[in-house]
């Protein structure tokens, strides 16, 4: 997925038609900030996006991902401390869950195959239901630390 540009288009498109469902621009600054992130195929941390494209100015990547944030598009991972990575939202990227180092702030994807999702999004509803309560998706983030921390 990451690298490819048929499906980074189709993010584009996607994401402009959100965006000006919300009546956002989808300007130049927000689209080289999606690739950046598309393209990673991993959270970001706000300095490492800077790295990754010098041309993104760190004050305007900051306005235009709390624009994304609030509109949906990116979402925001807290890892702890200073620790906050940015990523593109499930719609867009897929679901998916996190294993979070609370040392070094080092986020990796994980993905259940279907058969253990099923069982865990199976086991939510049933307890949420129990409670009144009317789930919408889930995320699961785990803990802990890292291989190097």
């Amino acid at each position: 997925m990451p690298g490819d540009t048929d499906h980074l288009s189709e993010i584009h498109l996607e994401i402009g038609s959100r965006l000006a469902r919300q009546d956002h621009r989808y300007t130049t600054g927000r689209r080289h900030l999606v690739s950046v992130l598309a393209q990673a195929g991993q959270p970001m941390t706000l300095p490492d996006i800077v790295t990754a494209d010098p041309d993104l100015a760190q004050s305007s990547v900051y306005r235009n991902l709390d624009v994304l944030v609030r509109s949906g598009v990116i979402r925001r991972i807290s890892a702890g401390g200073d620790h906050t990575h940015f990523e593109l939202a499930e719609p867009l990227l897929g679901h998916h869950h996190h294993l979070i180092c609370i040392s070094c702030g080092g986020i990796e994807d994980i993905h259940l195959d279907s058969e253990v999702e099923m069982l865990v999004d199976q086991s939510l509803t049933d307890i949420a239901s129990r409670s009144g309560f009317t789930p919408i998706h889930h995320s699961l983030d785990l803990h802990g630390h890292c291989a190097d921390c």
